[in-house]
């Protein structure tokens, strides 16, 4: 859930994915870009696609049809895990949910 620009680099360095404190190296230079080495808010993100309301929802939707290979000019080649993480309150409470398709069985 990236309500600010910030919160991306954050959640990124606490899921374990760059050290504390590196976010914002490891976003630069297009790594959580569709294409990629960490594809990140395909969907365009809270910021860019729908930040209020039921936006959780949003990102399990987007990544099912990821591994449907239903997302269009959106999907991202070969996906086979899909990781959403979301949080409520002022970053108090965290949800993280991890989906796979059949080639992850």
């Amino acid at each position: 859930y990236d309500a600010f620009t910030i919160t991306t680099p954050l959640f990124l360095e606490d899921l374990g994915f760059c050290p504390k404190g590196e976010g914002g190296r490891f976003v630069q230079g297009g790594t959580i870009a569709p294409g990629g080495k960490l594809a990140v808010n395909t969907s365009g993100g809270g910021l860019s696609c729908v930040h209020p309301g039921m936006y959780g929802m949003f990102l399990i939707h987007e990544a099912v049809t990821q591994l449907r290979g239903q997302a269009g000019e959106r999907q991202i080649a070969k996906c086979d895990v899909a990781l959403c993480h979301g949080n409520g309150g002022q970053l108090s409470s965290e949800v993280t949910a991890l989906f796979g398709n059949g080639a992850t069985l």
